[in-house]
């Protein structure tokens, strides 16, 4: 029943089985026998550094992965490559200890600063040390710390600095050649880590020029789509890009409806580019999805849904029931579905109609659903063969891999130390069959992720055993 078990490996494909598992298998027992080492048990920041010591991690990390299904695009470009957008011209900073305030004028800015607007310029280059105070900015895009994490555990206190983080990364990336920068560089670092095709979800966030001229919200969807085909002209194995817009699901029927209308224009205007539509934001605090159903079932027939679900620890309360209305509003994919395991009769419709679960490993961890990754219900969905697709939600406010780190942590820390090379493929090969493309996308995409993956298999022939 294990997801992959369908999967017939060629010959060349055992030769590389053989390898890959050989590492797997030392990896696993030797936690096993000393499981007090076991950094899958741990806070991912207190191992985020030692994945790449890992052989597994090396071959994953070549592997094509196919494409990203949920992905935040203000939070998908790594902290380090965010720093290097700092030094551009003309940004303004309201920077106190705690607090961080970015724009990007050709004045000093009208918005109130509890000191004074200065340019973050002269604050790099009048501090003593323009490393440290680098160190110190990059920790304002980032939930990620060389030293770890604090000891709370409080999911809470954890998404109120991520939201945070969220903001700041928000108003840096608002300044329109900015954001052209920042997902030119996003996409190249997911090119980089063998991803083929891209479905990123937004808010209609209003960009504006250095003189104050502000674009109406239609212009970032067009601004996206004109970067992601910049991109695929030098990358010409690259598929594309699709869009999933989203709304905070703490607004207001009318200001959800008022973005869904939005929605359907952009599917009108741009429908290659237009995926669909989904609300975002700590799902325990917001509103549940029955609550908003009257307006999301009149835009049903019009918009594919890609609703966030279940992503919670909570069992019998409004933020895992949304998984059933999910369902019932017809949801093409489900994202997180954390809870669904604690729903039996709904986990088994989910898997007779098809519906795509996009697990987040790493997201889960560091936003406190689960501590030891060996609990994390991935390992109950990957043995009934659940359609799982996996993904990396936010991998740039972690200082994650843009989805290798998902894989590895998904294939060595939950999956079955049985699971194998046809698992992998299986969960790529996923990737592609519920993503947002036609017949004919998909096809293309299929067609060059099996050229990557002839590719991958001679190289773990070749260099596997001594990586």
């Amino acid at each position: 029943m294990q997801l992959g078990s369908g999967i017939r490996l060629t010959e060349e494909e055992t030769q590389a089985n053989e390898i890959l598992m050989h590492w797997k298998h030392k990896e696993v027992d030797e936690s096993f026998r000393n499981p007090q080492y076991f950094n899958f048990s741990k806070n991912y920041f207190t191992f985020r550094n030692e994945i790449e010591k890992s052989k597994v991690y090396r071959i994953i990390k070549r592997m094509p992965k196919g494409a990203v299904l949920h992905l935040h695009s203000s939070l998908m470009l790594s902290a380090e490559r965010i720093l290097d957008l700092t030094y551009e011209d003309h940004l303004y900073a309201c920077y106190t200890d705690g607090d961080l305030k970015l724009q990007f004028s050709d004045v000093t800015p009208q918005r109130p600063c509890s000191v004074n607007w200065t340019l973050l310029s002269e604050l790099r280059n009048t501090s003593s040390n323009t490393t440290e105070f680098d160190s110190t900015l990059k920790n304002h895009f980032t939930l990620h710390s060389e030293h770890g994490c604090d000891k709370s555990n409080d999911i809470n206190s954890i998404w109120t600095k991520f939201e945070k983080v969220t903001r700041t990364i928000a108003e840096l990336i608002a300044y329109r050649p900015v954001r052209e920068k920042f997902f030119y560089e996003a996409l190249d670092e997911f090119y980089n880590d063998n991803i083929l095709y891209i479905e990123i979800r937004s808010g209609l966030q209003s960009l504006y020029e250095l003189n104050g001229t502000v674009h109406e919200k239609l212009f970032m969807p067009k601004l996206y789509r004109q970067v992601a085909k910049s991109f695929k002209e030098t990358h010409p194995d690259f598929v594309g890009v699709k869009l999933i817009v989203t709304r905070h699901r703490v607004q207001t029927d009318e200001e959800v409806r008022k973005t869904i209308n939005m929605a359907r224009q952009i599917k009108r205007e741009m429908p290659d580019f237009f995926a669909g539509f989904d609300l975002i934001g700590q799902e325990d605090l917001g509103r549940p999805l029955a609550d908003m159903f009257p307006v999301l079932a009149e835009a049903k027939s019009d918009l594919q849904y890609y609703f966030h679900g279940g992503e919670s620890n909570w069992y019998g309360m409004a933020t895992d029931e949304n998984l059933f209305d999910a369902v019932l509003l017809g949801s093409k994919r489900i994202g997180h579905a954390y809870a669904l395991v604690k729903h039996p009769s709904l986990m088994f419709l989910v898997k007779q109609r098809d519906i795509a679960l996009e697990v987040n490993v790493v997201s889960n961890i560091v936003l406190a659903l689960v501590h030891d990754v060996r609990n994390h219900p991935l390992a109950t969905y990957l043995a009934l063969g659940l359609p799982v697709v996996l993904s990396s939600d936010d991998p740039g406010a972690w200082g994650a891999d843009p989805l290798s780190h998902d894989f590895y942590v998904a294939f060595v820390g939950i999956a079955s130390k049985r699971a194998d090379l046809r698992l992998l493929k299986q969960l790529a090969i996923n990737s592609i069959r519920y993503s947002a493309l036609d017949d004919s996308g998909k096809t293309t995409l299929f067609r060059n992720f099996r050229h990557k993956w002839d590719i991958f298999i001679k190289y773990v022939i070749a260099t596997g055993i001594h990586l």
